[in-house]
């Protein structure tokens, strides 16, 4: 093996460690929920906005970036991300409601900033391979979401514990993560303060907000991120209300999480054999109808078979929402600013899913109505995925006209 993909293998690698620790904090809760609930003797609603806060936030650090004059580096932003990650988890241990919920507020700040940081680094880094670099970075994304709501029963059984052990134990992982990347982020900080001040980013941020290829991408990042959340948020609850057990619930949710990290994969083998990414956003659509219909109302004995088909079509679809952010920028600084804007207001849209449907099963006392609402958006993801699917770039340079064009038609829009 060359020392150049020696060197790209261990950057992957980095990026691997950092994505396992970008969803355990909201993962874990899904299966140990109701403990939390029936501990502060919350609603519905207040345990729905448990897992709510964390995804209002999880875009919060796009929406900021572009108003600073010096952004830090990557490299230091997940070093930062990480010691954030920490301090939340460990906030949320405290016996009282409020240190529960801000604890979940930090964590998705901290969420968000290694979530912003990770797109512009593939571009950065891997520009020929950002299909199979996101697709490994989605796949530790998910892996690090099934291992943590699968282990989160079993590890408070085995030791006789509350839910807090299983959630404490997450920030031990994000503190390797953080003193791993440490050195890389010192040694980004030295070479960013001796070399000249970065161009403004201002520019790339008016291009971006103001393109409609950029709003495509970003609901369509919305919506399959609300999809998402519904799963991790009320799978395992719903499953339970069906006559599952607390753990097999768990396990429902761990292998959907699991097999998304399959989907994931998919993205970058199907894509070969297409012109675009459309055929993607509907084989995504029509597997998450096919999915969540079978986890609501088929028998309960084929849930897994559900969960499966479901896995499948959320791994293709979140791969494909963070390919976009690639895919459809035509450098890394448009990546940025396009990372911010799709994941700053997409999971400001993610955040409604556990509220609206937790709302909803309160309102209805059932789940009928709130699985409705889940498969009509399932549907809706085609109306921004198809367009984002088309190959175009946003913020590449305008063609250069032949001599022999007329005047009035030399410059052309996107």
């Amino acid at each position: 093996m060359t020392a150049r993909r020696t060197g790209l293998l261990g950057s992957v690698l980095l990026i691997v460690l950092v994505a396992a620790n970008l969803r355990p904090a909201i993962s874990a809760v899904g299966p140990v929920l109701t403990e939390i609930q029936d501990s502060f003797h919350l609603s519905g609603t207040a345990a729905g906005a448990l897992t709510t806060l964390p995804l209002v936030f999880f875009g919060s650090y796009g929406l900021v970036a572009p108003f600073l004059r010096r952004p830090p580096r990557s490299e230091t932003l997940l070093v930062i991300a990480m010691g954030l990650l920490i301090a939340g988890l460990l906030l949320r241990l405290v016996d009282a409601p409020f240190p529960l919920f801000a604890g979940s507020l930090v964590a998705g700040v901290a969420i968000s900033v290694g979530n912003i940081a990770m797109p512009a680094i593939i571009k950065r880094d891997h520009p020929d391979s950002i299909t199979t670099v996101t697709a490994v970075y989605t796949l530790a994304v998910s892996g690090g979401a099934s291992i943590s709501s699968g282990l989160a029963v079993p590890v408070e059984d085995a030791f006789g514990s509350s839910w807090r052990l299983p959630l404490g134990l997450l920030a031990v992982p994000a503190a390797i993560a953080g003193l791993i990347w440490l050195p890389k982020a010192v040694r980004a900080s030295r070479a960013a303060r001796s070399a000249p001040p970065a161009r403004p980013s201002r520019a790339a941020a008016a291009l971006v907000w103001r393109t409609g290829l950029a709003w495509q991408v970003t609901v369509f990042m919305g919506l399959q991120s609300l999809l998402a959340y519904v799963v991790l948020g009320w799978l395992p609850t719903i499953c339970q209300d069906r006559g599952m057990s607390d753990t097999a619930a768990g396990y429902v949710l761990a292998l959907t999480a699991a097999i998304q990290a399959v989907g994931s994969l998919g993205v970058p083998l199907l894509e070969r054999r297409m012109r675009d990414q459309r055929p993607l956003v509907t084989l995504t659509c029509t597997l998450c109808v096919v999915g969540f219909a079978g986890i609501a109302w088929a028998p309960i004995a084929t849930v897994w078979l559900w969960a499966i088909v479901l896995g499948i079509g959320q791994g293709l679809g979140f791969a494909t929402a963070l390919s976009f952010i690639g895919l459809r920028a035509h450098d890394a600084g448009v990546a940025a600013q396009l990372s911010g804007m799709a994941q700053g207001v997409g999971y400001v849209i993610a955040a409604l899913g556990p509220l609206v449907i937790g709302a909803l099963h309160d309102a209805t006392g059932g789940w009928t109505v709130p699985m409705i609402v889940v498969l009509a958006v399932c549907g809706a993801l085609a109306v921004p995925g198809l367009p984002a699917g088309r190959n175009r770039t946003l913020g590449s340079p305008p063609p250069i006209p032949a001599p022999e064009v007329n005047a009035a038609n030399e410059r052309t829009h996107l």
